[in-house]
């Protein structure tokens, strides 16, 4: 008990700093910003990923999975519309020419930029990379996580067909502990995106717990939304078909959102720790 108030003061210190830090960076602007390029984005983006897919036969059998995993976790309302219009979308897409196929891939890479632009605006950094060191991460990033969600989700169909697996009871154990996929994957996100965006040194630690912070934060966010649009369908009385519309630009909002929360976590981590010995010492010295 003795120790639970000053734990209590540092926890009121932390969460103090971390709002003003927020507040000063105009995180819901940064967010609506980047919220407005996904949305320009989104297809480019998509039509990338399944391009290189289509490179590759070995990946044919899980894409259609894994459009699923990322429509059933990623977008949490309306999923089957947005997935449907945007499937028509890419398809359209693949008739393009070459040059069409080169603006596509600006435009990925701009959404990819921006990202790197804001989280670095956050971690006030005005430090400039090669350009050749840019793009190669940015074009990591654009092939990269497109594979580790495939590999994810191939080992999850692997294990869930065989058979010993559902002839004993670590079938049940396997199945909750691929229900906390999504969370985990998100953890990983954003670990390696605080990790590797920032053009500061960012502690391992920091980045973890901003990560965990935000990848709870996005999946309790999903259930609360979906729930929220199931229950107050506004927006459909509203819009009627176009409804979709909003609905999306509010959740891809909400996810930025979530996002630079957690790399506000991660830097005000930092900051905290180097604010706080220096109050001990003030306090020792009185």
């Amino acid at each position: 008990m003795p120790r639970l108030h000053p734990r209590l003061k540092s926890a009121a210190r932390f969460s103090h700093m971390l709002f003003k830090r927020a507040d000063n960076d105009g995180l819901t602007l940064l967010a609506g910003h980047l919220a407005y390029v996904s949305l320009l984005s989104l297809v480019p983006l998509i039509a990338v990923v399944f391009s290189l897919f289509a490179l590759f036969p070995v990946f044919s059998d899980i894409s259609t999975q894994l459009k699923d995993f990322i429509f059933a976790n990623f977008l949490p309302a309306t999923g089957n519309i947005i997935q449907r219009y945007l499937e028509q979308f890419v398809s359209n897409s693949s008739k393009m020419t070459a040059v069409g196929t080169c603006g596509l891939i600006v435009t990925s890479l701009l959404l990819i930029a921006s990202v790197d632009s804001v989280l670095n605006k956050i971690w006030n950094t005005h430090s400039r990379r090669p350009i050749v060191y840019s793009f190669a991460m940015y074009w990591m990033v654009l092939t990269l996580g497109p594979i580790l969600l495939v590999a994810s989700v191939a080992i999850s169909s692997y294990l869930l067909s065989l058979n010993w697996l559902s002839l004993s009871g670590v079938h049940s154990i396997v199945d909750r502990l691929l229900r906390a996929l999504p969370l985990l994957i998100s953890w990983i996100s954003f670990w390696l995106l605080y990790s590797i965006v920032p053009k500061a040194s960012v502690p391992t630690r920091d980045a973890l717990i901003g990560a965990l912070v935000a990848g709870a934060l996005f999946e309790l966010g999903k259930k609360a939304f979906a729930l929220y649009v199931q229950l107050f369908p506004s927006y459909q009385l509203i819009y009627g078909v176009l409804a979709v519309i909003p609905i999306l630009f509010l959740w891809v909002y909400i996810s930025w959102c979530i996002v630079l929360l957690g790399a506000e976590i991660t830097v005000t981590l930092g900051e905290f720790r180097a604010q706080e010995p220096d109050e001990e010492t003030a306090l020792q010295e009185k």
